[in-house]
């Protein structure tokens, strides 16, 4: 009798701590379903709001969780009224520069008889050249401030390198240098025809700037189910090693560059090509030469 009731409690008191472990493992485990929901919510960019308070072991995880996304809140918010500070401040400069230029520029040709030609001709490419910085300053403004509007289209690729090439076909006959793009069959980007174009230009006209008299400046694409790849490349000397990592930043000028330009080209050309879900690198080709690679994904 005795060993009945033993046996008896033993499983009924096994039973009640499946049950209560039962029990324990399902609240768990709708906790973490909630808390990881919580953190998908937040990586797809949802807004991270206050989950119900509660007193169990995952309560202490919960806290850190939700103290370590305010903080990236409130870092992403001081990230994004800095970066829109730095926007207007160089529209402001831009629109400064603007007038002075004007006036000088209507100065330099109501003078050009007292000063002669060739010194009004060098205070003109002065000029021209305050003139572009000007301009990139505003692009630069528009791309920080998420203001520039990218209409995205399928572009033709052959299209698209005939007529940035077409862009630069005097500078090219000035320097002697031929632009080869091979027709190389159908090759579709989803991108903005003018602004893609403007990126392109300015990577063709680095390899024209890098190159010697009597040479080619290549270009060649092709597609593939994840991607189109572009390639621009020259057959200079290539890039220095020093100068490769800093290529992109802006107003960076590597030690070879031989233009007088204000080292803003290439840094704008990746940050369009990025925005239009692609990438852009540089490297040197084994053979020799400077190498451009674009790649826009098709997801």
């Amino acid at each position: 009798m005795n060993i009945g009731i033993y046996f008896g409690g033993l499983i009924t008191g096994g039973v009640l701590c499946f049950l209560l472990f039962y029990d324990w493992r399902k609240k768990s485990d709708a906790r973490v379903k909630r808390l990881i929901g919580y953190m998908e919510k937040i990586n797809t960019g949802g807004q991270g709001l206050l989950m119900e308070a509660s007193e169990d072991e995952l309560s202490k995880l919960q806290d850190e969780i939700y103290k370590t996304v305010t903080t990236l809140y409130q870092t992403r918010d001081a990230a994004l009224m800095q970066r829109n500070c730095f926007a207007e401040n160089l529209s402001n400069i831009a629109h400064q520069l603007k007038t002075p230029i004007t006036a000088i520029s209507l100065s330099v040709q109501m003078a050009k008889e007292e000063m002669g030609e060739p010194y009004a001709s060098r205070i003109e490419r002065q000029i021209g050249r305050l003139m572009r910085l000007e301009e990139s300053l505003l692009l630069l403004s528009r791309i920080d401030s998420g203001t520039l509007a990218l209409d995205r289209k399928p572009t033709d690729v052959f299209t698209l390198l005939m007529m940035a090439a077409d862009n630069l076909y005097e500078l090219s006959v000035k320097k002697g240098i031929a632009i080869d793009v091979p027709e190389m069959g159908e090759a579709k980007i989803n991108a903005d025809l003018e602004w893609t174009m403007e990126a392109v230009i300015n990577l063709m006209k680095n390899c024209l700037e890098a190159a010697e008299t009597g040479t080619t400046v290549h270009c060649f694409y092709e597609e593939n189910p994840l991607y189109t790849q572009i390639r621009i490349w020259d057959e200079g000397e290539g890039f220095l090693k020093e100068d490769l990592p800093h290529l992109f930043e802006r107003f960076y000028r590597g030690k070879r560059v031989k233009n007088k330009g204000v080292g803003i080209g290439l840094s704008i050309a990746k940050e369009v090509v990025e925005m239009q879900n692609g990438i852009l690198r540089a490297y040197n080709l084994p053979e020799g030469g400077a190498c451009f690679e674009l790649c826009f994904y098709s997801h």
